[in-house]
């Protein structure tokens, strides 16, 4: 048996600004680190080893993940991967989301923030928050780096390096956690519980609440649940 500990980054600056975030490398709130801090104390009181860690490019989730190793005192060894970052906003990044809302109306709105495949206008090459964006982005292959992003763009990058890394190592009996995103998570949560297009939309993805995924040997979901029961979110398998 293997497990997937699936965990989302603590609340960050703009998290709290209630701002389009996506790729500026932005750090956590004060609530966020004790997020994150809660999250390694979940994981300790239920004695779950960690054998590989991931999380992306941006310091809110490279953050909740060091806080989660260093509570559950483990060396702080990890992988930094690109495909776990954030959705790109595009042109909505740094935008009040509430302002953005009453500007362009609710349908829009949503269709923006959560259909699988509509993407907001593209971000401007010349846009002043691409400055914002982590220094670790310097390693991604020319022409990766998108100007924006739709749910299934995210699905596209997440879902691959999952197959190609993840899987390998869960095969192999080992215990992964993974610090991510709510857009990165609910990309490979889609997969892994067979969401539909139509109903993903209602995924909600919680911080500072890991979200463990047990696998029986050839792969196959056993159970998922969050460890603190009290603050879980609905979980669509297979609908």
């Amino acid at each position: 048996m293997s497990i997937l500990i699936l965990t989302r980054h603590g609340q960050s600056i703009w998290n709290a600004e209630n701002r389009f975030t996506g790729w500026v490398d932005v750090d956590l709130s004060e609530k966020g680190v004790k997020e994150a801090e809660m999250s390694g104390e979940l994981i300790k009181k239920f004695n779950i080893k960690i054998d590989i860690s991931y999380t992306s490019f941006l310091k809110r989730a490279i953050r909740t993940l060091t806080t989660i190793l260093q509570k559950n005192k483990l060396e702080l060894k990890f992988n930094t991967v690109w495909q776990l970052n954030e959705r790109h906003y595009g042109s909505l990044t740094g935008l009040n989301k509430e302002e953005t809302k009453r500007k362009i109306g609710e349908e829009q709105f949503k269709k923006y923030r959560r259909s699988w495949n509509i993407s907001p206008p593209p971000m401007q090459e010349d846009s002043k928050y691409i400055s914002s964006f982590s220094p670790l982005n310097g390693s991604i292959p020319v022409g990766m780096i998108p100007f924006t992003e739709s749910l299934k763009n995210t699905y596209e990058r997440v879902v691959p390096f999952y197959e190609k890394e993840i899987k390998k190592n869960l095969s192999e009996g080992k215990n992964i956690l993974i610090s991510a995103h709510g857009n990165s998570l609910r990309a490979l949560c889609k997969f892994l519980f067979k969401i539909s297009d139509e109903k993903v939309n209602e995924l909600e993805i919680p911080t500072g609440n890991p979200l463990i995924v047990e696998f029986e040997k050839d792969l196959k979901i056993k159970k998922f649940f969050y460890l603190d029961e009290k603050r879980a979110k609905k979980i669509l398998f297979n609908q």
